[in-house]
């Protein structure tokens, strides 16, 4: 078979080719289905014959006959016709957008600015979400027109001389004995300063204080480098951690917060089953079972992200998050992009966003992109959890908590030695060299999304029963041995539940309840944290549910992706990414997976202080 080169149009613009021959004419690409004619072999095509030649991909999937030279020449043209049109129409709609850019975007704030005022008046008490809602988008708005440096100078006039430069100024060891002293003081502050409530006490909550240590102390113990431990990183990332569980937990403006932005979630993730009943009807959307409910949202969910990567909307917001990890707790560019996205968009898909630079990530990076994916949960299955039966609030707060958590963790385990690359600089992604080319519209970005969360929705059922039927198969070997030497019922939960029992103490679970969130946890390591939400599910509908103590812990501990079947998934999208670091990565990946496990552990023993 060989490989006709089109000829591009005279005056044509060479950037607007499509250069990617796995998509215009490859022998690959003809066989999975390019359009190709069977009923003629005359060149050139008249039109009739074109749109002939466009529609008989089905026909050429079913008669799949020698391909013609000739006929792969005439689909080249074709195919790079159809980029070419496709990036002229791009052109003219972004010179027209630039035209009325301005009159848009200004009539746009405008009505935010109108909507803001009417909705201040008339809902007076919720005033917080709206305000910073509205002055959100407004802002934004406004700094397409306004330099930055109207902020950032005035900002830096007074930050640099009064704040940072005396405080640099102090010796190292002064300066990390004052970040210590203001991290004691709001754990100590957190703990013993506020109120207790129904079913806690001052004593849980020192366990819970003497917890956060003990599993720093694990981690320093079991530390790759001692002597290179970023201290100022590990501060700040316990002290952002504590902040923002405080200001959740106990302040109204953050309950309001994310409160609105649970309820928000949850509200936009409950479209996927009202879509799923013009398949179904509304009693078996009422039952609310797992493959119906959840995957319908999951598939929406994933479609709307990939609209938002289309946009670029979701690279900003992304860039943002990474640029504050960035310069808060020094790390290089790439690990603050994974850390701030992989909340958001899941373990393989954060990594994803940094592509070019995992072949030359450093050992302590890799460690870190790992720890990220296994610390936290994604977007994408948020409305499994919350179909469950997790609070909203606790979800999207642990999520939060993971950034900074997964960063000073990862550090404190694996130390940085060499020098990032991406040290400086914050670089994401946009994805412009997907093999299957950039979606041609809005539209087309939303039905490719809704094409990959079909194939991530059939992942997570194939992943969920065959590790819940190898689980199952090892508990029914386990309890034949044991009942060899009279012990009854012995599982892997059993075995590990007794394992996991002193740290699970130290999360400042009540002690009449530690056994059976110790069961939770050694479930969600060896199987996942969706089997083990379901069954925290079945004990919160039991006759002997747990206090509301104990099920805001375990329900912290359990939000993330630390199991066995993940540390598969990390070392497949990471060694698929960087081939040259496989052996890296395979290497590193148990000990990222651990500390993705006691970052959650971490955030509910904080968790426990302040409930």
């Amino acid at each position: 078979m060989s490989h006709v080169t089109p000829a591009t149009t005279p005056g044509a613009d060479n950037a607007h080719v499509h250069s990617e021959p796995a998509v215009v004419a490859t022998p690959a690409a003809l066989e999975s289905g390019t359009p190709l004619a069977h009923d003629s072999h005359k060149s050139p095509y008249t039109a009739s014959d074109e749109k002939k030649l466009r529609s008989s991909s089905s026909l050429h999937s079913q008669n799949k006959r020698p391909v013609d030279p000739v006929m792969t020449g005439e689909t080249n043209v074709l195919a790079v016709k159809e980029e070419e049109d496709i990036a002229h129409d791009k052109a003219k709609r972004a010179a027209t957008w630039r035209r009325v850019r301005p009159f848009v975007l200004t009539a746009l704030a405008l009505l935010i600015l109108g909507w803001w005022i009417s909705a201040t008046i008339i809902t007076r008490h919720r005033w917080i979400v709206q305000t910073l809602f509205a002055w959100f988008f407004i802002l934004v708005i406004a700094f397409r027109f306004i330099p930055n440096s109207v902020v950032t100078k005035p900002v830096g006039a007074i930050w640099g001389p009064l704040v940072s430069k005396p405080f640099f100024s102090l010796p190292y060891l002064v300066r990390l004995g004052l970040g210590w002293v203001a991290l004691l003081a709001i754990i100590l502050g957190s703990a013993f300063g506020i109120p207790l409530i129904e079913g806690s006490s001052y004593a849980d909550r020192a366990i819970s204080v003497v917890g956060v240590l003990v599993f720093q102390g694990m981690l320093f113990i079991f530390s790759h480098n001692r002597k290179a431990v970023p201290w100022p990183t590990v501060i700040v990332g316990l002290f952002m951690q504590q902040v923002v569980a405080l200001f959740v937990l106990k302040t109204g403006a953050g309950q309001a917060i994310f409160g609105w932005i649970a309820q928000t979630a949850s509200d936009f993730l409950a479209q996927g089953p009202r879509a799923a009943e013009f398949f179904f009807d509304a009693e078996t959307i009422a039952k609310h079972w797992f493959f119906v409910n959840v995957l319908a949202s999951i598939i929406f969910f994933i479609a709307f992200i990939q609209m938002l990567y289309y946009t670029g909307a979701m690279q900003w917001l992304i860039g943002k998050f990474a640029w504050f990890f960035f310069k808060t707790m020094n790390v290089s560019g790439a690990e603050a992009v994974v850390a701030a996205a992989s909340p958001w968009v899941g373990q393989g898909e954060s990594a994803c966003l940094v592509r070019p630079y995992v072949d030359i990530m450093t050992d302590s990076e890799i460690h870190l992109v790992m720890t990220s994916g296994f610390s936290t949960i994604a977007g994408s299955v948020l409305s499994a959890y919350i179909g469950l039966g997790v609070d909203p609030k606790i979800l999207v707060t642990a999520s939060v908590m993971s950034i900074p958590a997964s960063i000073s963790i990862s550090k404190l385990r694996y130390p940085e030695t060499e020098e990032p690359v991406t040290r400086g600089q914050v670089v994401v992604d946009r994805g412009t060299a997907d093999k299957q080319g950039k979606p041609a519209n809005l539209l087309h970005a939303f039905s490719r999304g809704a094409i990959f969360g079909v194939i991530v929705a059939g992942q997570i059922v194939a992943n969920v029963l065959t590790i819940l039927a190898l689980v199952y198969m090892i508990n029914g070997l386990l309890t034949w041995i044991g009942l060899g030497f009279g012990i009854q019922e012995l599982t892997l939960q059993l075995v590990l539940g007794y394992i996991l029992y002193p740290l699970t103490f130290f999360m400042g679970v009540p002690r009449g309840e530690i056994y059976r969130v110790s069961q939770l946890l050694a479930t969600k390591l060896v199987a996942n944290e969706f089997v083990a939400y379901l069954q925290l599910k079945a004990i919160r509908e039991s006759a002997a549910p747990l206090t509301h103590r104990a099920e805001v812990i375990a329900s912290y501990a359990l939000c993330g992706f630390a199991n066995l079947a993940s540390l598969g998934i990390q070392i497949g999208v990471l060694s698929s990414l960087g081939p040259a670091r496989s052996k890296s990565i395979a290497r590193l990946a148990p000990s990222a997976m651990l500390c993705g496990f006691l970052s959650t552990m971490q955030a509910a023993g904080i968790a426990g202080m302040l409930v």
